[in-house]
């Protein structure tokens, strides 16, 4: 296992990790090109699909943001160097996300806010997206420096209660009993509770 870690980890170090802007901006532009021109899922109400679409992406990096240091705890397997535009890119995919709902399916700031007060599953999401924002703002080595390392760390903790009010707010739009939507919040829960443990282990006196 160590040597096929050790082999990834080298492979790993020669890519940079600017592509993954790249790849996931290219993602948000085909799925808006798509739903644009109705094709495929898109046929069918479009502008509820996109928003769906990009909501979902955003929740998926979010999570796989949160699995980067558990990857590395028991695999040897570490992208460390991509959790940082893992969590960029996660932000910009749920602005469109938030976007889509506000400019092309509620068309209206008064309603954006009625909709917001009103149902949970958008309060929860509109919060968890409001955390995000001073995340993206300070994910710079600027911000590191002038914040300190353990204030930074302190303060991208919001990402453990956003990545769980975004799966809340994907189980609660659910119409039905859905699988996916569940096994998203157990394993974000679970993922948040695992790096909490490791938090306080370390804490705890040798």
């Amino acid at each position: 296992m160590m040597s096929m870690s050790a082999t990834i980890n080298g492979a790993l170090r020669k890519i940079p990790a600017w592509p993954l802007y790249i790849i996931v901006a290219g993602y948000v532009v085909w799925e808006f090109w798509r739903a644009l021109n109705q094709i495929g899922p898109y046929l069918i109400e479009p502008i509820n699909v996109l928003e769906r679409a990009y909501g979902k992406a955003g929740l998926i990096l979010l999570v796989a943001g949160l699995m980067v240091t558990p990857l590395r705890n028991w695999t040897g397997v570490n992208l460390i160097k991509f959790r940082r535009a893992i969590g960029v890119t996660a932000f910009f995919v749920i602005l469109a996300h938030f976007l889509v709902f506000a400019v092309l399916d509620v068309q209206s700031a008064s309603r954006v806010w009625t909709e917001i007060v009103e149902r949970p599953y958008v309060t929860a999401g509109m919060v968890g997206f409001l955390l995000l924002v001073p995340l993206v703002l300070t994910s710079n080595n600027l911000a590191l420096r002038k914040m300190g390392t353990a204030a930074w760390r302190r303060l991208h903790k919001l990402s453990y209660v956003a990545v769980i009010l975004g799966a809340l707010h994907y189980l609660w739009l659910s119409r039905g009993f859905q699988v996916e939507p569940l096994v998203y919040l157990l394993l974000s829960i679970g993922l948040v509770a695992l790096r909490y443990r490791q938090i306080v282990w370390r804490k705890q006196p040798a």
